[in-house]
């Protein structure tokens, strides 16, 4: 059974960025994965735009910040979007014991990021879409029960 997951407030929302779970990185605190998502679009060539994405008040302020097309998004990014995503997304479940726990109790089932929003991180709605944040988080999800079972045995 896919697991569908968007909204903060649904049972699987602390799998989407904008869930309020803070993020240590980079020797800084992040106050959403979306915060530091949005501001490694301006690392690190714009060190003020960075603090100021971090500062913004939402993750909804910081996706607009970043996606602001007027401000000088970095030469690389389509080329290190995809890591950076996956940094990010990796360090709030290891930080995150209750996001962690949530995603392990999924098993081996299929995490989509539903959305219309977004085709390329989520499915675009008709299931059309790259779905790369739900892929991300079932590779998270694979890394975390391999360190487990290591640390276990």
């Amino acid at each position: 059974m896919t697991i569908n997951f968007y909204k903060t407030q649904d049972a699987y929302g602390c799998f989407g960025n904008f869930s309020r779970h803070e993020v240590e990185l980079d020797g800084k605190i992040w106050p959403s994965s979306e915060h530091y998502f949005q501001a490694m679009k301006f690392f690190p060539h714009s060190p003020d735009l960075v603090e100021e994405v971090r500062k913004c008040k939402t993750p909804g302020a910081a996706a607009r910040m970043g996606r602001d097309r007027t401000l000088p998004l970095r030469e690389d990014w389509e080329s290190v979007k995809d890591s950076i995503m996956l940094k990010v997304v990796e360090a709030k479940f290891q930080q995150h014991q209750d996001c962690r726990d949530t995603l392990l109790g999924t098993g081996d089932e299929p995490l989509v990021e539903h959305t219309v929003n977004d085709s390329y991180w989520g499915d675009g709605g008709d299931g059309s879409g790259k779905n790369r944040l739900g892929q991300i988080l079932e590779a998270v999800r694979q890394k975390i029960r391999s360190l487990k079972e290591v640390s276990e045995s």
